[in-house]
């Protein structure tokens, strides 16, 4: 019954939408540059732990998907423009996102946001501390008193801060930060961790019937375990899951 469900809901999709073999096709689109969540692999396509869940909600609503790639500072007017038809790039839900846009129910739980640097004694009074432009941190970090925000176009720009030196600290998602601390010896997790927004969800045009299609795939993943089955994949057997 519920693939009946998704399978009408597509049909009912907005009118704009291509068509390719019979099904309708989705832009999706992503950053292609925050791993584990999305990032361009060696063979110059999208990979990470959304291409592998974008890929699989489009199949559970017999969509076709098209991934396009979007730099981070400009992924919200571009899907107001038309560029595409998803935001599905590591974006927590907000109050102040969703004055602009719709989202989805969450596909990641509310995970906590976490500093790193090369100093375990470091301090928040007197920190410069780094943060990718137009995330739920960076709004956070400029009202927080007595710390410098420095702001950076991507999230490797931001790690790159603290490694040269420019930086005390990079404050990002947890997933992000802490494969980049196992893999480095010199970069460490420090201070308290901070839980922000309400989850991670794919992000769509107001009022887009697209909404209710994505959030039953979704319902579907999350009754199956086969989400949490991508959580633990992508993130590790630490990650929190549903």
């Amino acid at each position: 019954m519920k693939k009946l469900i998704l399978a009408t809901t597509a049909l009912t999709l907005t009118a704009g939408m291509a068509m390719a073999d019979g099904h309708s096709v989705v832009r999706m689109g992503t950053e292609g540059a925050y791993p584990p969540y999305n990032f361009i692999n060696d063979d110059g396509e999208v990979d990470g732990l959304e291409r592998a869940l974008g890929d699989e909600l489009c199949a559970r609503a017999e969509l076709t998907c098209e991934w396009v790639t979007n730099e981070w500072d400009s992924i919200i007017p571009n899907l107001t423009s038309g560029n595409y038809d998803t935001i599905i790039a590591g974006m927590s839900i907000t109050d102040e996102r969703d004055e602009v846009i719709d989202f989805t129910q969450a596909y990641i739980p509310n995970t906590p946001t976490l500093f790193m640097g090369m100093d375990e004694d470091l301090e928040l009074d007197g920190a410069v501390i780094a943060a990718q432009t137009n995330t739920i941190q960076s709004a956070y970090l400029a009202e927080l008193e007595g710390v410098t925000l420095l702001e950076f176009a991507t999230p490797d720009e931001s790690v790159a801060a603290v490694r040269n030196g420019e930086a005390d600290a990079v404050f990002a998602d947890n997933d992000f930060l802490t494969q980049i601390a196992d893999e480095d010896s010199d970069l460490m997790i420090i201070l308290e961790p901070v839980t922000l927004g309400g989850g991670i969800g794919m992000g769509l045009r107001e009022g887009d019937e697209l909404i209710e299609v994505f959030d039953a795939a979704i319902t579907s993943m999350k009754e199956d375990g086969s989400l949490n089955e991508l959580l633990i994949e992508w993130f590790g057997e630490d990650a929190l899951t549903w």
